[in-house]
């Protein structure tokens, strides 16, 4: 068995475009919302100005400033991948500019989640990227780190093969064996939201949604 630290494990089976397709519409917060509300990352910038996420995560672990393991990941990618970066939130150097993008996106990769620092943030308006800083600063290539295991970004646990859904408000990850629940959960809250929304366009002062709130919380009248 390989120790952990520069293990270079199989991709996972990319999720299947009918689930892909499906979250497209689906936004960020009625998926949190479902997800007890702590799931999550947090502390990543959105660095596109237009463009969204949802894709399979191809995980990389790097050591802080050292983009080696990533190189390697390039190599893996298959259409559909989202590279997933834990460089442990370092910001000192990027490590990855508009190179490793140009090559990545040639192979099919949808976006970029880092956990950590990017460059020549102009070239990401129009491919979707969240990192945790800029900086003109390149990284080092000499490992070590790992590819294809679980990693952290902006606090959230994102393993190899989970579906990541990333639009203005964030950035969501779950497995893909409970895309199906996720999807039927957050459709079930948008059509309570479209409900609310319809009732707040009544005009009325008296609005069920709200009353039931307080009410529950004792603070009604």
């Amino acid at each position: 068995m390989l120790l952990p630290g520069s293990r270079i494990l199989p991709s996972p089976t990319l999720a299947p475009a009918h689930v892909i397709e499906s979250f497209q519409s689906v936004v960020t917060p009625h998926i949190s919302d479902n997800l007890g509300r702590h799931i999550g990352a947090r502390g990543l910038t959105r660095y596109n100005t237009s463009g969204k996420i949802v894709g399979t995560a191809l995980t990389v672990k790097t050591r802080p400033g050292d983009n080696l393991f990533i190189y390697k990941a390039l190599t893996l990618i298959e259409p559909g991948h989202v590279l997933v970066i834990d460089a442990q939130g370092d910001t000192n150097n990027a490590v990855i500019g508009e190179l490793i993008k140009l090559y990545a996106e040639q192979r099919g990769c949808v976006g970029f989640i880092v956990d950590g620092a990017i460059r020549d943030v102009e070239s990401f308006k129009s491919t979707p990227c969240y990192a945790r800083a800029v900086v003109h600063c390149g990284p080092y290539k000499s490992g070590p780190g790992e590819i294809n295991v679980p990693v952290s970004v902006g606090g959230m646990i994102v393993s190899p093969g989970d579906i990541i859904v990333a639009d203005e408000d964030g950035v969501v990850a779950f497995p893909q064996e409970l895309a199906e629940q996720v999807l039927g959960k957050a459709r079930e809250h948008e059509a309570h939201e479209d409900a609310v929304k319809a009732e707040i366009a009544t005009g009325a002062l008296d609005q069920s949604w709200l009353d039931k709130v307080l009410e529950k919380a004792g603070l009604a009248n």
